[in-house]
């Protein structure tokens, strides 16, 4: 999203791995800063071209918050859904208990709970008697396995549903950062449209940076693909030149920059994460020089803008909104690192 005309940066930012969706929620806010209310009239158009790339720049990084919170809420919706199924299935056991233990109550209910000594006394055929003495010993035994068995699995059962709480009480929260990234993202976009919309036509029309035509550029030279893997993921990254940008997605009609590159591994059978600064991980980490098609290319120190190399110093992205997925130098802006999935 941010300005392509800014320099190549050499080497690879060793920076932290991704934060976890708790800080990045609560430092959300203070990262993105505030967006300006309109253009500096004392600046000109060149110093409203710079606030667009700005907000560009501060929307991309909301964006991929927005897409690490989603992915966490996924994951948190999947964690309650086998909670809550071990939960049922906790209950089920606790029933079948409970009716075992209503069965042997009846049985000795039944008999008449008559003193041992005594029903022998009493009893016309004592052989008899004794067998159902056995019985009921046995049956006595069998209770107090069942009923500590119950004991234990309702002590399961608390602990499965204490879990299910907790995670509804998360993903609540995940969903709240997911609104308050959303709002963020789209309050920078529609600056950003105001900011754009208040330059000439002449310069509105300038600043649609390089690479407009969509053809592909001259891949020859240089090293193939790593893997049959990779040149899949190349071509199918191809097929979407020409797609629009659109924030939060990934395919097949539309793709922010982490989306085209998790899309376009899917079509090769591999799986990325849904963010930029996790797929910088994803893989093994090689030089620039090394590049080859199918790399991912990650931006700034932060790698909150990715794309993928396709040769000869090319690479294919969804670079912000208004703008399709096309081929840009990879040099379009600093580097974070290299990274072969």
């Amino acid at each position: 999203m941010a300005s392509h005309r800014r320099p190549s940066a050499s080497g690879f930012d060793r920076g932290a791995r991704v934060t976890l969706l708790s800080a990045a929620a609560a430092t959300a806010a203070a990262a993105l800063g505030t967006a300006p209310a309109g253009a500096d009239p004392a600046g000109g158009p060149a110093a409203t071209r710079a606030q667009v790339d700005r907000l560009y720049e501060q929307a991309e990084k909301a964006t991929e918050r927005y897409n690490e919170a989603g992915e966490h809420a996924d994951e948190l919706r999947a964690q309650v859904a086998r909670a809550r199924d071990r939960a049922a299935r906790g209950q089920e056991d606790i029933n079948r208990m409970r009716d075992t233990l209503g069965s042997v109550a009846g049985a000795q209910y039944r008999s008449g709970g008559v003193d041992p000594a005594l029903a022998l006394l009493l009893s016309g055929d004592p052989d008899t008697y004794l067998d159902r003495a056995a019985v009921l010993d046995r049956l006595g035994d069998r209770e107090a396995a069942v009923l500590s068995d119950l004991r234990r699995a309702q002590r399961r059962l608390g602990q499965e549903r204490a879990e299910a709480a907790r995670k509804l009480s998360e993903l609540e929260r995940t969903r709240s950062a997911l609104a308050r990234h959303k709002r963020t993202v789209e309050a920078k976009l529609a600056t950003a449209e105001r900011l754009l919309a208040s330059l000439p036509a002449s310069e509105r029309a300038a600043y649609d940076r390089a690479s407009r035509s969509g053809r592909i550029p001259d891949l020859s030279g240089g090293a193939g693909p790593s893997s049959a893997r990779a040149a899949a993921a190349v071509a199918a990254a191809q097929s979407a030149v020409g797609r629009p940008y659109v924030w939060g997605a990934n395919g097949p009609s539309g793709f922010d920059c982490s989306g085209l590159t998790q899309w376009s591994y899917a079509q090769a059978g591999v799986g990325l994460p849904r963010t930029s600064q996790a797929q910088r991980y994803a893989g093994q980490q090689v030089p620039l020089s090394q590049a080859r098609p199918g790399d991912l290319v990650t931006y700034r120190s932060d790698a909150s803008h990715v794309a993928m190399y396709v040769g000869n110093g090319q690479v294919v992205h969804a670079p912000y909104p208004g703008a399709a997925v096309r081929y840009d130098p990879v040099g379009m802006m600093p580097i974070a690192s290299v990274t072969r999935p």
